[in-house]
């Protein structure tokens, strides 16, 4: 090979070098979802029980609407409202780990429940369309305290894509999901127990 040959091709291996040092990585698959939830800002959708578990049927033919209320680089939060019921509220936020959901439970009044900031962090990456999260050794303790015992191996998940979102609890002989039209907002419900509007 010629001197000069050896030098376009040592040129060209350098110029695709720096172009490929210059592209962004891709987001991880947590970063991703939140992304993907956090566009729906400012947004409610309606939602309904798909699951069929006997212990979840006083929430059978509710009104439910989630809210994408509050939103910044690291947290988003999330009403759930049940009829007149405005008690929940979901919190993601990103860790240096991944992604971690926190449940604000309140009352009428604005004070917390006893049972409230319980929840899990992410253990693996999971997909831009669905996070799932263990419960973590603050819930588990909080779960003891209260008598909550069944609970101390609930693992949540969140789903969001272009039809819908959805929300479940699962655990050994217990399954609760409910999902969210996203293709269609409706009127913003009003602020949870314990914030303002």
């Amino acid at each position: 090979m010629s001197a000069m040959r050896l030098m376009k091709s040592l040129f060209g291996g350098l110029a695709l070098f720096a172009l490929s040092a210059c592209q962004p990585e891709a987001p991880s698959p947590q970063d991703a979802f939140f992304e993907n939830l956090k566009r729906h800002c400012g947004e409610a959708y309606a939602g309904k029980l798909v699951s069929k578990d006997e212990v979840d049927s006083d929430f059978a033919g509710k009104k439910m609407v989630m809210h994408v209320r509050e939103c910044s680089d690291t947290e988003l939060r999330i009403p759930f409202h049940v009829d007149d019921d405005h008690s929940r509220t979901w919190v993601i936020t990103k860790t240096d780990a991944g992604l971690r959901l926190k449940h604000d439970h309140r009352h009428e009044d604005g004070s917390e429940d006893a049972v409230t900031q319980y929840g899990g962090d992410t253990i693996y990456e999971g997909a831009k369309s669905r996070q799932v999260f263990p419960v973590d050794q603050y819930s588990i303790d909080m779960f003891l305290k209260e008598g909550l015992d069944v609970s101390i191996v609930n693992v949540w998940a969140m789903e969001i894509n272009e039809a819908f979102f959805a929300y479940e609890l699962s655990r050994p002989n217990r399954h609760f999901r409910v999902e969210f039209d996203v293709t269609k907002s409706v009127e913003t419900p009003p602020a949870p127990w314990g914030f303002e509007d």
